[in-house]
């Protein structure tokens, strides 16, 4: 990890602390250091329920997000909700640890997955708590294998 220099700037005109994370570029280092930091805020998603009426879901309760170009639906135990975000602004929202987008249109849990299966043709297919499943974009593939294994220190 990179050093890291910490300082306390007082601002008696802000009523919450504001953090602001500055570096040369976004990596590993600075995601792990966002994650660590947004463990302490609340971990919900604001969405629109079947009827359009606004809910607040869990994030830990996300199995998948996806969007069809139209729209971005999150799927939970509990049901589908709607986002009103673009599925980049959900995925900038949800932890880095916990979620992987396997696709241009899909993001999922890495905590609700059962298993996964390498196909002979290159393929992915996952498959999620309660049979639920979803194929990954052969795209994406070396970086899902990347992050499944470990090999960017993801995964404990």
């Amino acid at each position: 990890m990179k050093q890291i220099n910490i300082r306390f700037e007082q601002d008696k005109t802000l009523d919450s602390i504001d953090v602001v994370i500055r570096a040369g570029e976004k990596d590993h280092d600075v995601e792990s250091l966002i994650d660590q930091l947004s463990q302490n805020k609340p971990q919900k998603l604001t969405l629109l329920d079947k009827n359009d009426c606004p809910c607040v879901v869990d994030k830990n309760d996300v199995i998948t997000v996806t969007s069809d170009g139209k729209q971005v639906r999150v799927i939970t135990k509990k049901g589908i909700f709607t986002a009103k975000q673009t599925l980049q602004n959900v995925e900038e929202s949800l932890s880095s640890r916990m979620f992987l987008r396997i696709s241009r249109f899909e993001i999922v849990n890495l905590m609700k997955i059962r298993k996964y299966d390498f196909t002979i043709g290159g393929t992915l297919r996952i498959e999620f708590e309660g049979g639920m499943e979803t194929w990954a974009s052969r795209r994406y593939i070396p970086l899902i294998k990347k992050k499944l294994s470990g090999e960017e220190g993801y995964l404990c």
